[in-house]
């Protein structure tokens, strides 16, 4: 006679306990989990990832500036694919081919022409946006057409006036100097705010930004700034302490205005290729306002 096998019982099988860990493990991961938990990232892989992308930019702007305009043009791709994928989570069709165009167009356009070509562009992708929403008949398609715009605007058109920048007189150096002051912004912010943040400055969009940070980012920014200008450019050193505020006031802008979108759309980064920062748009959010920023300052005729 047979055995009949156990009656189901609806339990889920009891989960096979792990290798044991020592008091000193569960200490680091206990700690490791304390620091992801208060500074929202984790801290080693954004180091690495962002030291990467600055000496990618740095090779590009010593040796070979065409070099940077590809790697702008690399990261623009990546920013208006995962921005548009996100928002096409919502039930609106967002087409790629235009934003790629246009990703594409508006950092090429500035490098060969400037800024008059970098409109032109502009306004080439927005008629391909509209003429691809007609030939394709797209649902929503004002919406489409709306948020399309808003993208290539947000994206390209902003962040290509950094390669607009390389056309002027010593322009790989203001590059330079702009760069070290967004990564200023950023390593100076998350150092104070993760150590004495207590001040939230809008605990409603941006939860982990606090005064703190915000003033360890104005401090770090305006001193790189300064000696940045000085050493690289040979400009008044006002002219760099002034860039350095405006960096840090532009960038933050830029945090809060990416922040503002992720949070209508309900999602917590806007993509996942950069290991400690998410996507593309993560890392690019204090850039895109800092880059016309930077170009009208150098743009002063007293400067």
């Amino acid at each position: 006679m047979t055995s009949e096998p156990p009656a189901p019982t609806g339990l889920a099988p009891a989960p096979v306990p792990g290798p044991p860990q020592t008091r000193r493990q569960r200490r680091e991961r206990e700690a490791a989990r304390a620091r992801t938990a208060k500074a929202g990232r984790n801290l080693p892989a954004a180091i690495t990832v962002g030291l990467l992308l600055l000496g990618g930019a740095l090779v590009g702007l010593v040796w070979l500036p065409v070099a940077l305009a590809v790697l702008v043009v690399a990261l623009l791709l990546l920013g208006v694919t995962e921005t548009a994928s996100a928002i096409s989570r919502r039930g609106l069709d967002i087409p790629r081919v235009p934003l790629w165009a246009g990703a594409v167009a508006m950092p090429m356009a500035a490098f060969a022409g400037g800024t008059e070509a970098l409109v032109l562009a502009l306004l080439a992708t927005v008629l391909l946006v509209l003429a691809w929403a007609v030939v394709r008949d797209l649902p929503a398609r004002g919406e489409s057409v709306l948020v399309s715009v808003f993208i290539l605007m947000w994206v390209p058109f902003l962040l290509s006036f950094a390669v607009a920048l390389l056309r002027q007189q010593d322009g790989n150096l203001m590059v330079a100097c702009m760069l070290l002051m967004v990564v200023a912004n950023d390593t100076f912010g998350y150092l104070v705010g993760a150590t004495l943040g207590r001040h939230p400055m809008a605990p409603k969009i941006s939860p982990k930004k606090s005064w703190e940070g915000f003033a360890g980012s104005v401090a770090g920014s305006v001193v790189v700034g300064t000696l940045a200008v000085d050493l690289l450019l040979d400009h008044p050193w006002w002219v760099g302490s002034l860039l350095g505020v405006l960096t840090v006031a532009s960038a933050t802008a830029g945090d809060f205005a990416e922040s503002m979108v992720k949070r209508e759309l309900n999602i917590k980064d806007m993509g996942s290729m950069l290991p400690g920062h998410g996507g593309a748009m993560d890392r690019l959010d204090s850039l895109v306002f800092s880059a016309p920023v930077a170009y009208m300052v150098f743009a002063l005729p007293f400067v």
